[in-house]
């Protein structure tokens, strides 16, 4: 019986932020003929191992559509803790019956406190920080659609009132989400570049 190390078969990418990224990275996979068993937000599951030969243009076909094949342990867990918090936020149609501390710590497998260390001094803003600024590019994105009320799209970002969602939106825009309805052009922001 050969030992496979599971850890070699998982590789950590660098922005991938929504479906069409898994799509296009999937792409780059079949082109250089790479075989996967899972593509998620921000990892691949690899069949096999890496082969070392093609590792090089398997970094450089991701750079090319604007992502990175990451290599470090600590980038890697924060890139994880940032694909987990997206997913939540933007594609999850399921309300979070949970805290997002109780969620990164249960699907890493490490402590909160040590999680949220690492990604404050890795990304020079906490993990609460990049949760509010994702809870406002989704807010803005709902009301773009013009199709819930506020008191709904507070209920499907997490908020537990208008009040509390309102309150948030201006810190974080420093105008009112009735006003930010009233935009042509809303501004709003990629999911990589929050």
């Amino acid at each position: 019986m050969q030992f496979v190390n599971y850890e070699t078969m998982r590789v950590t990418i660098k922005n991938m932020v929504c479906p069409r990224c898994i799509e296009s990275v999937a792409d780059i996979f079949n082109r250089l003929d790479i075989p996967t068993s899972n593509i998620q937000l921000g990892e691949v599951i690899l069949s096999e191992p890496l082969a070392d030969s093609k590792k090089q243009g398997l970094t450089e076909q991701l750079r090319l559509r604007g992502f990175e094949l990451l290599q470090d342990h600590k980038t890697k867990l924060v890139e994880q803790i940032k694909s987990i918090i997206i997913e939540q936020i933007h594609y999850n149609e399921d309300i979070l019956k949970v805290n997002f501390s109780t969620l990164l710590s249960e699907k890493l497998n490490q402590e909160y406190t040590s999680l949220s260390r690492l990604f404050s001094a890795h990304e020079g803003v906490t993990i609460e920080r990049f949760i509010l600024r994702q809870k406002i590019e989704k807010v803005k994105e709902l009301i773009s659609y013009k199709e819930l009320t506020l008191s709904e799209i507070a209920f499907k970002v997490g908020y537990s009132s208008v009040a509390h969602l309102s309150s948030q939106f201006k810190k974080e825009t420093g105008m009112s989400p009735s006003e930010f309805k009233k935009l042509n052009n809303a501004s709003r922001k990629s999911l990589d570049n929050i």
